[in-house]
């Protein structure tokens, strides 16, 4: 199969998950309701992310889609759906209306999904050595997608500063382009995936509001300080990786030019002779080193 027959593939399996997602949206609209404000963001996501697959994985070096990253494009249009339902509460409870609850045992069903094949993409790319950059790439953006538009539905409830739990990754990602650094790969670690994957349920368990909204509140207060840690502890590592090399980047610079500067030549001086003859030009003196 040459190249362009692979890409093909991949667009093929991005359209495949806009078709999915757009099916999903008409059976919320069939079964719920869904109003405009749903419909645009969810039509705006279908679209910005099958554009985002069809292109990130070729630029990526994955020209083909394993069934691993089958699922997680299966993911993303779950996540999608979600952000349409979570856009529609938002806007029915601005409109001066009283929001409607047949749309969170559904929201929460599809969250609740979207985690479980979370762990079936990975162990699917595991099982049959099909695991990629790309999608891994792919698969922790469709993870930060859902856990930012559950803070949004979480944070009416218990209150707006759930929101950093959803902005944390791109905020990360928008100081890395102040400090280049930030965009250092860090050291792997087992932990950061155990938090992601705690975010996404207790928001999810907060979205469906089962508990008592103190023990809910300390349970999402919770899941942000373990938040705070994992990025925390990269942003530390690195920042100590960056000032390990700029410190040897100086010493080297320091080496390099006290070297240089003794390996200078200095005009020596002349000799005693005797005086110039009468009428003869003088020598010239050398120039002062600056």
């Amino acid at each position: 199969m040459n190249t362009e027959a692979r890409v093909l593939t991949v667009r093929t399996g991005a359209l495949g998950a806009l078709t999915a997602a757009t099916a999903l949206l008409a059976l919320v609209a069939g079964t719920v309701g869904l109003g405009p404000a749903g419909w645009l963001v969810g039509g705006a996501g279908a679209g910005l992310g099958t554009g985002a697959a069809a292109r990130g994985f070729p630029r990526l070096g994955a020209l083909t889609l394993g069934p691993a990253d089958r699922i997680t494009l299966g993911r993303g249009a779950l996540v999608i759906t979600v952000a349409a339902l979570v856009a529609d509460s938002v806007a029915t409870s601005v409109t001066h209306a009283t929001a409607s609850s047949a749309s969170v045992p559904l929201l929460v069903s599809l969250a609740a999904l979207a985690l479980v094949l979370d762990a079936v993409d990975g162990w699917v790319a595991r099982r049959t050595r099909t695991a990629t950059p790309a999608g891994a790439r792919f698969d922790m953006e469709v993870d930060a997608l859902l856990i930012f538009v559950l803070s949004i539905y979480v944070a009416r409830a218990v209150g707006p500063w759930v929101l950093l739990i959803g902005a944390a990754r791109y905020l990360f990602v928008g100081a890395g382009q102040i400090w280049p650094w930030l965009r250092e790969p860090a050291p792997p670690r087992y932990w950061c995936k155990v938090v992601a994957a705690i975010q996404g349920v207790v928001l999810t368990i907060a979205a469906a509001d089962l508990l008592p909204r103190p023990i809910t509140g300390l349970a999402v207060g919770a899941a942000l300080a373990l938040l705070a840690e994992s990025f925390g502890h990269d942003v530390w590592w690195l920042a100590q990786r960056h000032g390990s090399a700029a410190g040897l980047q100086r010493a080297a610079g320091m080496i390099t030019g006290s070297s240089a500067g003794s390996m200078r030549v200095r005009p020596a001086r002349p000799l005693a002779g005797p005086s110039p003859r009468a009428g003869a030009a003088p020598r010239a003196r050398p120039a002062a080193r600056r």
